[in-house]
């Protein structure tokens, strides 16, 4: 079985930054081991399997190590493979996934993501947490999937050098990191290592949480975001009631085939490449 594979940068205008998204196009969907197991080889922080059902397209994404129930990138990746290489007509795309039902709409070339906002509410700061990131956060929070650690400026969050031994000690996907901007609205940074990511570069997911509360903070709606990772990246942010609009670019850095069954046939007969 032959599948087809693009690596895409996502949330970037140009090559080798952003954050990168394996896309694996599936006539129907393969064992979840199958999906694990090629998310692993990919070995980017997320790869996304999209299925054409009955009904559209399925999405599902997987970081080397799990399945995750949202990922912004990989779903603007999946989308940009839909709109550039699969000839998909229209400016609009919907995806059915566990997250309910996710849409990208396409103006020249910024997608938009429609997600769900998660917002987050005050909390006790972890002792995991201050140990994991190294410096006590001016105010802390915590969503339904990550917690929320906001610091006074930019250079506090860029400077972090994050224990990630102690940050998987927390109940959480992740650890959002943030700060006002100095040349946008906020800058984050996101530590997944529960997911087997340990920094994440670019998280469009992270900003279900950060823009309800920087909407608050600034008082409005329509933001402008970067995740200053090492590979960086940048968002428009626009918060619509219980949903977030999280726009950003994406370029194609491979196209490729995945030769499923010859990994199969090697891996049942013990043999090396």
């Amino acid at each position: 079985m032959d599948l087809p594979y693009f690596q895409v940068d996502a949330f970037t205008s140009r090559l080798f930054s952003g954050n990168p998204a394996g896309v694996c196009l599936l006539e129907g969907w393969l064992p979840e081991e199958t999906l694990q197991a090629i998310a692993a080889e990919n070995n980017q922080p997320e790869t996304a399997f999209v299925v054409t059902g009955p009904e559209g397209f399925e999405l599902r994404w997987f970081t080397p190590t799990v399945e995750v129930g949202l990922c912004g990138h990989a779903t603007l990746a999946a989308a940009h493979v839909l709109f550039r290489h699969r000839g998909l007509e229209g400016d609009e795309v919907s995806f059915k996934t566990k997250s309910g039902d996710l849409g990208v709409s396409r103006r020249g070339e910024v997608l938009s993501l429609d997600f769900p906002a998660l917002p987050a509410a005050a909390c006790d700061v972890p002792a995991a947490l201050v140990k994991g990131l190294g410096k006590y956060p001016a105010f802390t929070a915590k969503s339904a999937r990550d917690y929320l650690a906001v610091y006074e400026t930019e250079e506090e969050v860029l400077a972090l050098k994050p224990d990630f031994a102690e940050l998987s000690r927390l109940d959480t996907l992740g650890v959002i990191a943030t700060a006002r901007g100095m040349e946008c609205d906020f800058v984050s940074r996101f530590f997944a290592p529960n997911a087997g990511v340990n920094e994440d570069p670019v998280t469009g997911s992270a900003h279900c949480t950060l823009s309800p509360y920087w909407s608050a903070q600034i008082g409005r709606h329509e933001l402008t975001a970067r995740q200053v990772s090492t590979r960086g990246g940048e968002l428009s942010c626009m918060l619509r009631g219980d949903r977030v609009i999280i726009g950003g670019r994406a370029k194609t850095y491979l196209t490729g085939t995945i030769h499923l069954a010859a990994a199969r046939k090697a891996w049942l007969s013990g043999e090396s490449a």
